[in-house]
């Protein structure tokens, strides 16, 4: 879904994920507006990609278990950034707050994902059913 959206990372560290999203005709709806759900998705990516930093890659995997947003501003064009940075990072579970600004820095969207650390084990499987 990244490529399709057009997502693009622009910082990858364990504290803060970044990456950047065009507004344009795949990320908006039909009244020309960035569709929310386009917002959601560049903040579960990056949410997702900042846990997966913090579990032990080579056992352990991150997958979503629960996210939500509050779209606080339209936007017609241009291009969004997401930040994201973690507010838990337990043995189980993480907690990552996401936020989506515009290029001149106004606040679009504001959300929590909640991830799940599973075993690597349980992805293949699944993957094989």
């Amino acid at each position: 879904m990244g490529h399709a959206l057009g997502i693009t990372f622009t910082s990858l560290f364990r504290d803060e994920v970044q990456a950047t999203m065009p507004v344009n005709e795949n990320t908006v709806q039909p009244f020309g507006l960035l569709h929310g759900g386009a917002s959601v998705a560049l903040g579960e990516t990056i949410c997702s990609v900042g846990a997966w930093l913090n579990v032990d890659q080579q056992t352990q995997s991150a997958v979503g278990l629960e996210i939500n947003a509050n779209h606080l501003r339209a936007v017609r064009s241009g291009t969004v950034t997401g930040i994201a940075r973690p507010i838990h990072r337990g043995a189980s579970t993480q907690v990552w707050q996401y936020d989506v600004y515009t290029e001149t820095g106004k606040h679009v969207c504001t959300g929590r994902c909640t991830m799940a650390v599973i075993s690597n084990r349980a992805v293949r499987k699944n993957s094989q059913a």
